[in-house]
C-alpha cells in the first residue's frame, strides 16, 4: 500500500497548493468605476521652479463629464491613421490622446469595437501623453519664459495626416524670440517618436528642460487580480519598478500642495509609463542619456473622480544660445503588450522593455514557455494545438525522471506482499515495523518517496502556464476548434443547461452558480483524472478511499473556473501520464488492469 500512500501524498500535495490558490486569488470580475470629472489642473513638471501645468479645457464651469465625440471636438486635430491605429493628436497641447488599436477588439464578436486605448481630457478615463518644454529660471524672481504646455494651441507646420513614413510637424510661436516646432513620427507598430526643437532668435541665452509625461485621470479602470501587475512602472538603469496605483496614492515625496511623487535619477537608460493587463503607455527618452523619472499623484479637489496619476520624465537642462537651435527626442509607445512586438523594441535600445509583461516569480519558466508556444503556434496555426504540443514537450523533457519514479512505483507495488508479512510479524510493534519496513527498502533500493517527484515538479509549471495563459496578450481570443473561441477564458459551454441544448442561459462564472457551470473540457479533465486512479486498485483505507474517490470532482469544479488554455493542458498532461505510467508499469511486470479496477469501483458503489 505504501505506492498508493505516496500517490496519495503527491495528489493531496498537489490538491492543497491549487486551493491555496483558488482560494487567494479567486476569478474577480471588473471592478466598477466612478464616473470622471476632469480635474482642474495638471500637476507641475518636477524641476525647480517649474509651473503647473495648467490645463484651461477643464476650468471650473466645464462639463463633468462629455461624450468622446464631444471631448474631441474641443481641439482641433490632426488624423492618425497605420494599418494598426487610428485616432488623433489635439493641436491644444499638441497632446497625444485618441488612439484605437485596430488589430483588437474588445469582445470575440467580429462586429464589435476595436480597444480604446487613449482618451481626452472630458471622458470617462482620460488617458493622454504630453510633451513640453520647461524654463529655468537664470535669477530667482525673473519673469518666466512663455514655454509650450498641456493647453498650448499649435498650428500644423507640415503635414496633413500622422501615418507610417508621414510625420506631422507642429509650430507655435511664443512672442518673445523662441519658436518652437515638434515633429512627431510613428512606425508600423505602437511606436512614436516625438522631436522637439526651439530655435532662439532672441538676444540672451535661455535655459529649458525638455519632458514628457503619461497621465490618468481618475480611478483607471483595472483587472483587479491579485496575480498581474497594473499601474506605474519603469525600468532604470537596468531595475525594474513597480507601483500599482495604491501604491502611488502612498508615495512619501512632497510635490506640492495635494502632490505625492517619487523621484528616481536614471543615469543612462531607463523608461516609464503605466501599464494594463494587455496594453500600455510609456515613455522612453535617449538610450544612453540620463534624465529624472518621477511617479507622482495628485488627490482630486473632488475624491477620486478628479485625481491624477503621472508617469514624467525629465531631460537635461539644455542653453539655447541666441541664433542656435536645440533638440531633444523622446520615444512612446502606446499599444498592446505583443511579446515579439516589445522584443524588437528592446533589441533597439530600450532595455528590460519585455519586462512590461507581468512575468512573475516564476519568470525562468513563464519567458520560455511563451517563447515556446508562439514558436510552435506558427508552426500549426492554433494555439489549442500549440498547448498540446508543449504538454508533450514538458512530458519527454520530464520523462526520465518520470520513467524513475514509475519504475519506483513498480518496486514498491511488487514489494507489498513482503511488507504485508512484515505487518503480520511485527503486530502492533510500531517501531519493529519501521525498521524492519526500512531495511527492506535498502536492500531492494526502493524509494517510497520517487513517486511524488514528477507531480511537485509539475506545480511550477502549472502556475507559470497559468500565468503566461493570464496576462500575455497572445492568449487573448485565441480560438481552438468548436465553441472554444477564447482560450483565456473558462470553457463557456455549461452543463446546466446541457451545453447548450436547453433554452436558457448558464450562470456566469463570476456568479454564485457559476462554479457548478462547468463545461465539456472540466469534465473532460475530471475523467481523465479518474482514469489515473483506476492504474492501481482503490486503497483499503476507508479515508484514503474517500480522499481517492473526490479529489478528481473536486478538480474538476476548481478548475472549471480556469482559462480553457490551462485545462486543455492538464487534460493533455493527465493522458500521457496515463499511457506513460501504464506502458512502464507493464515493462517492469507489474499487472495492470485498468477494466477490472473500473469495475470493481463501480460495483462497490452499486453494492453501497
Amino acid at each position: 500500500m505504501d505506492e498508493q500512500k505516496n500517490m496519495l501524498t503527491a495528489a493531496v500535495l498537489s490538491f492543497a497548493v491549487i486551493a491555496l490558490w483558488f482560494i487567494l486569488f479567486p476569478p474577480e470580475p471588473p471592478q466598477p468605476v466612478p464616473a470622471e470629472q476632469p480635474a482642474v489642473s495638471a500637476v507641475g513638471a518636477g524641476k525647480a521652479g517649474a509651473p503647473a501645468a495648467g490645463d484651461a479645457a477643464t476650468a471650473a464651469g466645464a462639463p463633468a463629464l462629455m461624450t468622446r465625440e464631444e471631448a474631441l471636438a474641443r481641439s482641433p486635430r490632426v488624423p492618425v491613421r497605420t494599418p494598426r491605429l487610428s485616432g488623433s493628436i489635439a493641436l491644444r497641447g499638441a497632446r497625444l490622446d485618441d488612439l484605437h488599436l485596430l488589430d483588437y477588439r474588445e469582445t470575440i464578436e467580429p462586429d464589435s469595437d476595436t480597444v480604446t486605448l487613449l482618451s481626452p481630457v472630458g471622458t470617462e478615463h482620460p488617458f493622454f501623453i504630453v510633451h513640453g518644454w520647461l524654463p529655468v529660471a537664470d535669477a530667482p524672481g525673473a519673469a518666466p519664459i512663455p514655454t509650450p504646455g498641456p493647453n498650448t494651441e499649435w498650428r500644423v507646420e507640415s503635414g496633413d495626416e500622422l501615418g507610417v513614413d508621414k510625420p506631422v510637424t507642429l509650430v507655435w510661436d511664443n512672442g518673445q524670440g523662441l519658436t518652437f516646432r515638434r515633429k512627431i513620427s510613428v512606425d508600423e507598430n505602437y511606436m512614436f517618436t516625438v522631436e522637439q526643437t526651439v530655435t532662439n532668435a532672441g538676444e540672451r541665452p535661455v535655459a529649458l528642460a525638455p519632458y514628457g509625461y503619461v497621465a490618468r485621470r481618475g480611478q483607471p479602470e483595472t483587472v483587479n487580480f491579485y496575480i498581474l501587475h497594473e499601474g506605474g512602472l519603469g525600468v532604470f538603469d537596468g531595475t525594474l519598478v513597480e507601483l500599482d496605483y495604491d501604491e502611488l496614492k502612498e508615495l512619501e515625496g512632497d510635490g506640492g500642495p495635494g502632490v505625492v511623487q517619487r523621484k528616481i535619477p536614471v543615469e543612462r537608460n531607463g523608461w516609464l509609463g503605466f501599464t494594463d493587463k494587455y496594453w500600455m503607455a510609456t515613455l522612453a527618452p535617449p538610450h544612453d542619456e540620463g534624465f529624472e523619472a518621477v511617479f507622482r499623484y495628485r488627490r482630486g479637489a473632488r475624491g477620486e473622480i478628479d485625481q491624477e496619476y503621472r508617469a514624467e520624465s525629465i531631460l537635461p537642462v539644455v542653453t539655447v544660445a541666441p541664433g542656435a537651435t536645440a533638440s531633444a527626442s523622446t520615444r512612446a509607445f502606446a499599444g498592446a503588450k505583443e511579446y515579439a512586438t516589445i522584443r524588437e523594441y528592446e533589441r533597439q535600445g530600450i532595455e528590460r522593455f519585455t519586462d512590461a509583461i507581468d512575468w512573475g516569480w516564476f519568470f525562468f519558466l513563464t519567458k520560455p514557455i511563451l517563447q515556446l508556444l508562439l514558436f510552435i503556434k506558427g508552426l500549426v496555426g492554433n494555439m489549442g494545438v500549440a498547448i498540446i504540443l508543449l504538454t508533450l514537450i514538458v512530458k519527454a523533457a520530464l520523462f526520465p525522471l518520470a520513467y524513475k519514479s514509475y519504475v519506483a512505483m513498480s518496486k514498491m507495488k511488487m514489494l507489498q506482499p513482503e511488507i504485508e508479512k512484515i505487518k503480520e510479524r511485527c503486530g502492533d510493534d510500531k517501531v519493529k515495523l519501521q525498521q524492519e519496513i526500512m531495511a527492506l527498502y535498502r536492500k531492494e533500493k526502493a524509494n517510497p518517496a520517487a513517486g511524488c517527484l514528477p507531480i511537485l515538479l509539475q506545480i511550477p509549471i502549472f502556475f507559470s502556464l497559468y500565468k503566461v495563459l493570464f496576462v500575455t496578450i497572445e492568449m487573448r481570443h485565441a480560438p481552438f476548434f468548436g465553441w472554444i473561441r477564447d482560450l483565456s477564458a473558462p470553457d463557456p459551454s455549461s452543463i446546466l443547461n446541457l451545453f447548450g441544448l436547453l433554452p436558457w442561459d448558464a450562470p456566469g462564472h463570476d456568479s454564485l452558480l457559476g462554479i457548478f457551470s462547468i463545461g465539456v473540457l472540466p469534465i473532460l479533465l475530471g475523467i481523465s483524472m479518474w482514469l489515473q486512479q483506476k492504474l492501481n486498485p482503490e486503497p483499503a483505507d476507508p479515508t484514503q478511499k474517500m480522499i481517492f474517490a473526490w479529489m478528481p470532482w473536486i478538480f474538476m469544479f476548481m478548475l472549471g473556473q480556469f482559462a480553457s488554455g490551462l485545462v486543455l493542458y492538464w487534460i493533455a498532461n493527465n493522458m500521457i501520464t496515463f499511457i506513460q505510467q501504464y506502458v512502464i508499469m507493464r515493462s517492469q511486470g507489474v499487472e495492470v488492469d485498468v477494466l477490472g479496477n473500473v469495475k470493481r469501483s463501480f460495483k462497490r458503489r452499486k453494492r453501497g
